[in-house]
């Protein structure tokens, strides 16, 4: 029989341990309660693409989710996981490989908020036989996925060739998708033009504000070879790409937006606001934002008139109107309100800020409190002059001087275009 202190000398590690343990995955759980607390509070409940659900029958909570998460999007509440900060949640599927026990899978929408999934086979061809759809606007926003479908989705169209005087393929859209079907192209000798709306590449990247991390992990691309990338800031992420391009000889045509595809015999005209292209397949790469949403007022077409934020220091010593109720136009006019001798008023059409992360309510409130910033909440821009803005708020117009003024009301989603096309749109509530 063991000694008492032999006993002793065992347990006592062990029970040290055993409550170290148990004290660490409370103040976790706590942590974790106040999380998505925070979140609803806000009205941040609603991930925004891909996302995790996780079975409480199935959970063990081992945590394994939590710690591969790469947003801390996931957290252990009652012993079990969940999604407690669902808005940074970006589909990375980390949590659902890392699950000992397969408790979780990754879903499209919410049983409140659906989500528009264009419907694709394997290959990433949709219904209609010729066009073919990567990346975010098939709801995979990751920069790896995003490049291997549009890898994927050239490689299933390089055995299709046009045979004529066409195209085999147009590429809409210069963001990693679009990339990285252009390598594809490049690499099968395909005869392809590479479409892009905006003045440079990156698609969804290019209109993240300045020094924004991005989470990425290795991707293979055609001619290129397996990059290793991981958590790296916008314009390190641009200048990847843009070497690429470089090292290539990528042509991309930018400034060119696509209003219209119409079927054409076994292929397709692409118009867009510069010409058009006859071609055997398309690749939409295009993302989610689609065209920036505009106040339909006047003077809008003025040139002091954006519709993202790029760098905070070019409005150094300016009077700036941003225009938003989200994330991006809080972010927005905090960033500009940061700058010396800046003046900024926010504009927002409803009476209170809705789905905003508590953090950038509180940057808000210390901005707005510090007379940094001035907030306009139940307002509109009714009139932009070239020096002035007119806002109209309960009900009075307002006329304020101003150099410039960034709209920050979300994008025009692309599903009328694709249902134009004959793509079928499904709306997913919580399926995968």
């Amino acid at each position: 029989m063991m000694p008492l202190g032999l006993w002793t000398a065992y347990a006592l590690p062990l029970l040290f341990v055993l409550l170290l343990h148990i004290h660490r995955r409370r103040h976790r759980e706590l942590a974790a309660v106040e999380m998505l607390k925070q979140a609803q509070e806000a009205g941040m409940t609603e991930p925004p693409s891909l996302h995790p659900v996780v079975d409480p029958s199935l959970c063990c909570g081992a945590g394994a989710c939590v710690k591969a998460c790469p947003e801390e999007a996931l957290g252990i509440i009652n012993g079990k996981a969940q999604l407690v900060n669902p808005t940074v949640c970006i589909g990375h599927g980390a949590c659902a490989a890392a699950c000992p026990v397969e408790a979780i899978k990754l879903v499209f929408g919410t049983a409140k908020r659906g989500m528009d999934i264009p419907e694709v086979k394997p290959n990433f061809e949709t219904n209609v036989p010729g066009i073919y759809i990567a990346g975010e606007l098939g709801g995979m926003g990751l920069v790896r996925k995003a490049a291997e479908q549009g890898r994927q989705a050239m490689e299933s169209m390089a055995k299709q060739r046009a045979g004529d005087d066409r195209l085999d393929v147009v590429i809409v859209g210069a963001g990693p998708a679009g990339l990285a079907a252009t390598l594809g192209a490049m690499e099968h000798k395909l005869r392809f033009v590479t479409l892009e709306q905006e003045d440079s590449l990156g698609g969804t990247v290019y209109h993240y504000p300045r020094n924004k991390i991005v989470m990425t992990q290795p991707v293979v691309l055609p001619l290129v070879g397996k990059a290793k990338l991981g958590e790296i800031s916008k314009e390190a992420l641009l200048a990847f790409w843009q070497d690429i391009v470089d090292r290539v000889g990528m042509k991309i045509e930018f400034g060119q937006r696509v209003e219209k595809v119409v079927a054409n015999g076994d292929g397709f005209v692409v118009t867009t606001d510069r010409g058009e292209f006859r071609t055997r397949n398309i690749v939409l790469a295009i993302g989610r934002r689609g065209t920036p949403r505009k106040l339909g007022v006047p003077g809008e077409d003025l040139p002091k008139v954006v519709y993202r934020l790029i760098d905070p220091e070019q409005y150094r010593g300016q009077r700036v109107v941003v225009v938003g109720g989200g994330d991006s136009a809080i972010e927005a006019a905090v960033a500009i309100a940061d700058e010396a001798g800046s003046e900024v008023i926010l504009s927002y059409r409803g009476e209170a800020f809705g789905r905003v992360k508590q953090k950038n309510r509180e940057r808000l409130a210390e901005a707005e409190a510090a007379g940094r910033l001035r907030v306009m909440l139940a307002s509109g821009v009714s009139r932009i002059e070239p020096e002035r803005v007119h806002i109209d708020a309960g009900g009075e117009s307002h006329e304020f001087p101003n150099d410039a003024v960034i709209v920050c009301a979300g994008g025009i989603l692309p599903t009328p275009m694709l249902k134009e096309m004959g793509i079928r749109v499904e709306t997913k509530f919580g399926a995968e």
